[in-house]
């Protein structure tokens, strides 16, 4: 028994580590990196992110074969699907202005262990979304030359017919990278100004094509005669919201770029407000006028607008939106050069990545390293891998950084805000001292009194009715509750996506699955209610915290679900590598980890409020026991 308790001790103290968390008070705007991107820097980055290849590509294939003219529906419901994760980012990006992204928000709210798990896919996310779009790019350049371009590497260099190996090597996807790594190392503000010249492209094209779409627009082609308006149902739309929701993934890189904001409190959500509703307006109206132009059953999904505009005799209007698609994969590929080396900073400069990837360029005071590394990288699977096989990466990897970061801003919520930081005053005299003990006094009281609302806190207005929960200990019952909110979300989706096809079961027990589910989902959200949440008015947040982030959960759980069993086979397997470069690396060099000795001599003050002026602190310490300092031997005043 008593061999037992070291291991015990041991066991308990290696848990720990896997859920240190990140100070959220070291997020200050102080930085290594240029503060140099304005509102407008940050919402053109947004919309490079999300309107690409998916415009030009993605548009015309739902269009045919899941949602025809209903298409613009499905993008109205994923654009709102989107808009619960996004506003989750900016408060996130308001309130934490750092590099990082969904690693460092859930870094100072779940814990070290999900947070490297949530970067390192973020990684892989980035480095084959930008092998993809670049393979995107050589192939819609290569199809307006008649591809001569394939022709040419085919005749040279052969056909290889190797598993997950490309058909032939792409030397212009790998060019076009190397390329966009280059400017990207320039600096931030040398990258977005090209961003800003493709952006500024890409909209007026998309302008010319909503335009001129509805001027060619006919509308018998939504007739009944041409199959209607909704061919494929309800569950087409749905089949479309699917796919159409990963065309606004983007807008992530707003808050991977908020360390290098200038006003991050401000321009975050602002600019993740205007580039989502840009792109959603952009996705919406050029797939009205796609389907108003020519029969969507004619479409062709790999360059449906170009396509439908030669149909229509404006051969030259083509070669106009060729142009804006190219532009616009440009935008992409800066995007995602952009903050792939930005997410490998921010785990570097917290320990749990190699330290090479935190150095920073004195110059362009951007990472080179992680810059031209991984940039060669990316360049390397886009010249060599079949990278059809391996977006759907994408998807799982996406889906749960929304996931993580929508839990992290409800546990958020409810932890108790840590006290600013405040430089320490100069030596003052006797009065001075005599005031300032007096006020000191005053604070104690009133941060005694607050404390009764303190976040995580049950409501005094519940207190009466439900007093048990705060038998836990504090904070106890809020976890419990959001556990189960994600437990019930995936219970749940699982009975959604699952319930009449692969687990076929009967209806009643459907429906019974479903009131279990759907009432321990509500009733978690009810308990969470109850509690006090943080209240700071001077960043932006999200309105109807739990509910929110809740149903932002619940729809990424059930499109998660959607995914085949390979896509999670693959995801398991990069967890299990990404588990060894933690294990073996991350979990010792952390700085959390290094910080952890000096913690043993840290002084922590608790103050308990008594009747009168005087607070009575207590020096506690991290074995439990308090010290009752020497009394205060200030005079005070005689009374008049």
């Amino acid at each position: 028994m008593a061999r037992g308790l070291p291991s015990a001790a041991s066991l308990a103290r290696f848990c720990k580590k896997l859920s240190r968390l990140k100070p959220l008070e070291e997020s200050t705007m102080d930085t290594s990196l240029r503060r140099c991107l304005s509102t407008l820097d940050l919402t053109l980055l947004g919309v490079g992110g999300m309107v690409g290849s998916g415009l030009y590509v993605l548009t015309g294939t739902v269009a045919k074969e899941m949602a025809g003219p209903a298409v613009l529906v499905s993008f109205a419901v994923a654009a709102v699907a989107s808009l619960l994760a996004a506003l989750c980012y900016a408060e996130f990006g308001a309130r934490v202005p750092r590099t990082g992204s969904a690693y460092l928000y859930t870094y100072v709210s779940m814990g070290e262990l999900w947070a490297f798990l949530i970067g390192w896919n973020v990684l892989l996310e980035y480095l084959i979304g930008g092998a993809a779009v670049a393979r995107a790019w050589s192939g819609y350049l290569d199809a307006i030359f008649s591809h001569q371009i394939r022709n040419f590497t085919e005749t040279h260099l052969g056909i290889w017919d190797v598993p997950l190996l490309a058909r032939y090597p792409d030397f212009l996807a790998a060019g076009v990278l190397l390329l966009a790594s280059t400017f990207v190392s320039f600096g931030a503000r040398v990258s977005s100004w090209v961003n800003h010249t493709f952006s500024a492209i890409s909209l007026v094209v998309i302008v010319f094509i909503i335009i001129l779409g509805f001027v060619l627009a006919r509308p018998h082609n939504w007739s009944q005669e041409e199959g209607g308006f909704v061919p494929y149902g309800f569950s087409g739309i749905m089949a479309g919201t699917a796919t159409c929701f990963y065309a606004f993934v983007g807008f992530d890189v707003i808050a991977t770029s908020s360390e290098e904001a200038q006003n991050p409190r401000r321009a975050v959500p602002l600019a993740i407000a205007i580039s989502l509703s840009l792109a959603a307006s952009a996705y919406i109206l050029v797939s009205t006028v796609l389907t108003l132009m020519v029969p969507w059953h004619s479409l062709d999904p790999d360059s449906a607008l170009a396509d439908a505009f030669f149909r229509r005799g404006y051969s030259w209007a083509g070669v106009i939106v060729a142009v804006g698609s190219i532009c616009a994969m440009n935008t992409v590929l800066l995007s995602n050069l952009f903050s792939l080396p930005r997410i490998v900073y921010a785990m570097a400069a917290d320990g749990l990545f190699f330290q090479m990837f935190a150095r920073i360029h004195p110059r362009t005071q951007v990472p080179m390293v992680g810059i031209a590394v991984f940039g060669v990288l990316m360049a390397l699977l886009a010249l060599l891998l079949d990278l059809e096989a391996l977006v759907q990466f994408l998807s799982i990897g996406t889906l749960l950084a929304y996931t993580f970061v929508a839990t992290s801003i409800i546990v958020l919520r409810f932890q108790k805000a840590s006290p600013p930081s405040s430089p320490s005053p100069p030596s003052p005299g006797p009065l001075s001292k005599e005031h300032n003990s007096f006020s000191d006094q005053l604070q104690l009281v009133s941060a005694g009194l607050a404390s009764a609302t303190e976040p995580g806190q049950l409501r005094p207005a519940f207190r009466r009715y439900l007093g048990f929960l705060d038998r836990c200990g504090p904070g106890a019952a809020v976890m419990w509750a959001v556990g189960i909110l994600v437990a019930s979300a995936i219970t749940l989706g699982c009975v959604v996506v699952f319930g009449g096809s692969v687990l076929s079961l009967p209806g009643w027990a459907y429906i019974l699955l479903i009131l279990v589910s759907g009432s321990m989902f509500l009733l978690s959200l009810l308990v969470l209610g109850t509690y006090q949440q943080q209240h700071q008015q001077d960043t932006f947040r999200i309105p109807l915290v739990p509910l929110i982030p809740a149903l932002s959960i619940l729809l990424n759980v059930c499109l998660m679900l959607k995914l085949s069993y390979l896509t999670w086979l693959r995801f398991c397997i990069w967890l299990l590598v990404g588990l060894t470069v933690y294990f073996g690396y991350g979990i010792r060099h952390s700085k959390e980890n290094l910080r952890e000795p000096l913690g043993l001599t840290t002084t922590r003050y608790v103050v308990f409020p008594s009747g009168g002026l005087e607070g009575t602190v207590q020096a506690v310490q991290p074995t439990g026991q308090a010290l009752v300092p020497e009394p205060d031997c200030m005079e005070r005043p005689a009374s008049p």
